[in-house]
């Protein structure tokens, strides 16, 4: 059975920089994966170099072969330091960024175990000859591709990187990562549309949980199934507890966001016993509760809800994830249990 694959896919400009080499990353929305690197590394030799690819297929031909590279001026220092023995440079290309009399030559020709050495035209030792004119750019754009990998998801997006380097590429990575994670989490953002009528209104709210003003916090149940529910609560500046809570910046508090979500996942848990107006339910455990964004007056607020594990001995488990907008402003991991009232 054929699967769709999960994609990262770029909706929005991402950008890494290091000031300190002038690398810069970006990634930009795209129909499909493809990636421009270019290169300078302030040599006459080598100059300013581009490559790019723009469809997956090409890599094995196009990208695949191309090998790395170094400078004449590395490979002395590597030399020197009694490094690099019994190398064998017929896999890397050397770039000779200075004038080489016959002795130095000669002498590097022991070093690597060759016959003789001398420089091509182009200023590349002839261990090798290139298999494309471009071929260190192209190797460039094979360590991005190679570095992207680590994110574990394959890209809808474009690429763009200036003077690329494994170090700033795994950076970028994990900014992207952090990019994907978020992503992944607003997928699972509910839609709402004010004008549907909701599944609960605020009356109806009342008649299964107990709590009433001030601190009834859930105005609308708007989606319930067997394994997840999503209630909404209008910020007005008129709150009670903007009055004592950072009074001259509103701010929801995040314990009553907390408090929001159990009215919320309330609602489900009630859900499965035959007189939802006679039950309560108890907070057991609060994990992972994390705050990333303030709710301030004006907003509308999401609660979604959903099962970790189905309900069982009136326990239940579930995961809270709280949205305002297209942006997740607090989360965390309850656990309740139902008890009936005597």
């Amino acid at each position: 059975m054929e699967v769709d694959r999960d994609f990262f896919e770029i909706e929005t400009p991402i950008t890494y920089r290091d000031e300190a080499t002038g690398t810069e990353l970006v990634a930009m929305p795209a129909d499909d994966f493809e990636v421009i690197t270019m290169i300078d590394f302030n040599s006459d030799v080598l100059g300013q170099q581009f490559a790019s690819l723009r469809n997956l297929d090409d890599y094995e031909k196009e990208i695949a072969p191309c090998r790395t590279f170094v400078f004449l001026h590395e490979l002395e220092y590597l030399f020197s330091q009694n490094l690099i023995k019994g190398g064998d440079l017929d896999n890397a290309i050397v770039i000779v960024d200075r004038v080489m009399k016959q002795p130095e030559l000669d002498d590097l020709a022991k070093k690597l175990n060759k016959p003789s050495v001398k420089v091509d035209k182009e200023g590349i030792l002839n261990t090798v000859k290139l298999h494309f004119s471009n071929e260190p750019a192209r190797h460039k754009l094979l360590d991005v591709i190679g570095d992207l990998s680590l994110l574990g998801k394959p890209i809808k997006g474009k690429i763009v990187a200036t003077k690329p380097g494994h170090k700033a590429n795994v950076e970028f990575t994990k900014l992207l990562k952090k990019y994907y994670q978020e992503q992944r989490k607003l997928k699972g953002k509910p839609k709402y549309d004010p004008d549907q009528e909701p599944l609960f209104d605020s009356v109806q709210i009342a008649q299964w949980l107990p709590h009433r003003y001030p601190f009834l916090l859930v105005d609308k149940i708007i989606e319930m199934s067997d394994h997840h529910v999503v209630g909404v609560k209008n910020v007005s500046f008129n709150e009670y507890f903007f009055q004592g809570h950072f009074p001259n910046n509103p701010v929801m508090p995040g314990v009553l966001q907390i408090e929001a979500m159990a009215q919320t996942g309330g609602i489900l848990a009630l859900s499965t016993v035959d007189d939802p107006g006679n039950w309560d339910t108890y907070f057991l455990k609060i994990e992972n509760a994390k705050f990333k964004q303030k709710i301030l007056p004006g907003d509308t607020v999401l609660f979604k809800l959903e099962l970790m594990a189905p309900i069982r001995r009136g326990i239940c488990q579930m995961q809270a994830t709280v949205y305002v907008g297209n942006k997740i402003v607090s989360e965390a991991e309850l656990t309740a249990q139902i008890v009936k009232r005597s």
